[in-house]
């Protein structure tokens, strides 16, 4: 998850502001827009700010006559390289020739004086961010069925994409990739602590112990996959931009794979889908196929031999855990935007029992 984000609107999901939102300064953005794309500051901008999104703001914006979207980082409490604006941006503008679907970019702002914090903008992409019950509940089985395949579909096409071809052979370091990520997340939750959390630490050192080596280490990994990370139509049903590249670089495969399994299963397990403010509309709960059924559709599309993913489900539940704790305690300091962070932290201990269950499968 960066932390549970969405990115594009639907018309339901906008939320009316005065002329700058929340962290997000039109004039000084207007005057910034002036300078390097006059283009696009020929008329006063109008911005909305896109509710539901967890970690990184994300806004509508309306300028030179075109529909945009503006990322930002969140306010306040921000775990390092979390946000990074400037690598989202970069991925994406490496996989538009591919067949990834993916927005255009438009403009990348590395300087932190205009708006707080670096941002990006990007072309606004028709599809819907698929989340809720609310939104899922609509849908006819064979909609969900093949919203589920096509979602696998995408992420098979993206490991499939050679790094060196798109330009992205340093785009990460793939030796050690999986020990790695353990020791980021370990210290993301050093940086985020603010209550005792059972278990966690435990789960954090044995994942440490047995990270395998990655026996497909060198493929793009997106780092938060999930079906509402994805705008999508359903008639017809297709993909029609994968979002929230933040957290992409080159590494293994599997650990997507283990990230995705964890929001669709564990997610939306009976302890976890009550009133689970991340995702609740999704997963086998909510009318979706298993997640076996996923893996299945993924391993024929992608030709990569999965395996047990036991520890990589591990692996995705303390990485969630550790992402909602961050949530939570930006919660408590007053720093986040938008409905649903007051009971992210309940959803910390069913993540971490979850983990330690899946590390000490064989």
């Amino acid at each position: 998850m960066t932390d549970p984000a969405a990115h594009q609107p639907t018309p339901e999901r906008h939320r009316d502001v005065d002329d700058s939102p929340a962290g997000l300064d039109l004039g000084r953005l207007s005057r910034y827009l002036a300078e390097h794309r006059p283009e696009l500051a020929t008329a006063p901008l109008r911005a909305q700010l896109i509710t539901g999104g967890r970690s990184n703001l994300t806004y509508l914006l309306r300028a030179g006559g075109q529909e945009l979207v503006l990322r930002r980082p969140p306010l306040g409490h921000v775990l390092a390289t979390a946000h990074d604006m400037a690598r989202e941006f970069r991925v994406i503008s490496a996989l538009a020739p591919t067949d990834v679907p993916v927005p255009q970019a438009v403009l990348l702002c590395s300087d932190p004086d205009v708006l707080g914090a670096p941002f990006y903008l990007m072309q606004r992409v028709p599809g819907e961010v698929l989340r809720s019950r609310r939104q899922t509940d609509r849908l006819t089985a064979d909609q969900r069925h093949g919203l589920a395949m096509a979602m696998m579909d995408t992420l098979a096409a993206l490991h499939t994409v050679e790094p060196e071809t798109v330009g992205l052979a340093d785009f990460g370091r793939p030796e050690g990739y999986l020990a790695r990520q353990v020791r980021r997340w370990a210290g993301q939750l050093d940086r985020s602590r603010s209550r005792a959390l059972p278990g966690i630490d435990e789960l954090r050192d044995h994942l440490a112990a047995t990270a395998p080596e990655g026996r497909y280490a060198g493929r793009i990994v997106h780092g938060d996959y999930r079906l509402d990370n994805l705008l999508a139509t359903v008639d017809p049903i297709t993909v029609s931009a994968v979002l929230d590249w933040e957290m992409a670089t080159i590494g293994d495969p599997l650990a997507d794979l283990g990230l995705l399994l964890t929001y669709w299963e564990v997610l939306g397990g009976s302890d976890v889908a009550d009133g689970n403010p991340v995702a609740d509309g999704l997963g086998p709960r909510a009318g979706f196929p298993t997640g076996a059924e996923l893996i299945d559709r993924y391993a024929e599309g992608s030709g990569i031999d999965v395996g047990p993913l036991h520890w990589h489900v591990a692996l995705g539940c303390f990485k969630l855990a550790v992402i909602c704790e961050g949530i939570h305690y930006r919660h408590t300091l007053g720093q986040t935007l938008g409905d649903g962070f007051d009971t992210i932290g309940d959803m910390v201990a069913p993540l971490v029992t979850h983990g330690l269950n899946a590390a000490r499968e064989r």
